[in-house]
């Protein structure tokens, strides 16, 4: 039996209640038939007719914005939430940003919020730095983050923001572009709120 992921799984015909048998040359009587997924299934079963193309642009900081991210360990630090991206929510398609935040092109899985998806990045990377790189007892995420919807016509301009940060930020602050992309995509925020 294939189902939606077109991998052979068992599951059970079932036919519904009062469907005759064959009698005798005449045509059957309808039977009406379908397919229960195995459990476990179902997920992958129903999300057959599931079609998504979430780009989102994360933005989030260290915490205070200190700049925590230093250069020993910082392109480590991007394939392994690369990793984290690819396991648990989606595909990183860029990562990069400054010792005191991190910009990402991420493409979502249709299950997964914005929410599931920065909770899961933030808590295994710094377990992660934790573990990897001794001496970073300090190294924790700000609670907060940025999350931008980019439209596919939109993807490589985002890719050209995230690769150009070190040059970006050589006029520009983290709390100042972040409140450029506030305004930008109409996000509403308390200026006396934002950095709490």
């Amino acid at each position: 039996m294939l189902f939606s992921d077109g991998q052979p799984r068992q599951g059970r015909l079932v036919v519904a209640s009062g469907a005759s048998p064959w009698d005798g040359g005449e045509a059957p009587a309808r039977l009406f038939l379908s397919v229960e997924p195995p459990k476990g299934a179902i997920k992958a079963f129903m999300a057959g007719h599931t079609f998504a193309n979430l780009l989102v642009h994360f933005v989030f900081s260290t915490k205070d914005r200190i700049p925590l991210i230093r250069d020993d360990f910082r392109g480590r630090l991007h394939e392994y939430l690369s990793g984290i991206a690819r396991e648990e929510f989606g595909r990183a398609l860029k990562i990069g940003g400054m010792p005191d935040h991190l910009h990402a092109l991420v493409l979502l899985r249709s299950d997964v919020s914005a929410a599931e998806a920065m909770r899961k990045w933030k808590s295994l990377s710094s377990g992660w730095v934790h573990e990897t790189f001794p001496g970073n007892d300090a190294f924790a995420w700000q609670t907060g983050y940025g999350a931008f919807s980019v439209s596919e016509s939109g993807r490589d301009e985002a890719i050209a923001c995230i690769e150009r940060q070190a040059e970006h930020h050589r006029t520009m602050t983290f709390q100042e572009e972040f409140v450029a992309f506030l305004k930008r995509h109409n996000v509403p925020y308390d200026p006396a709120h934002i950095w709490d």
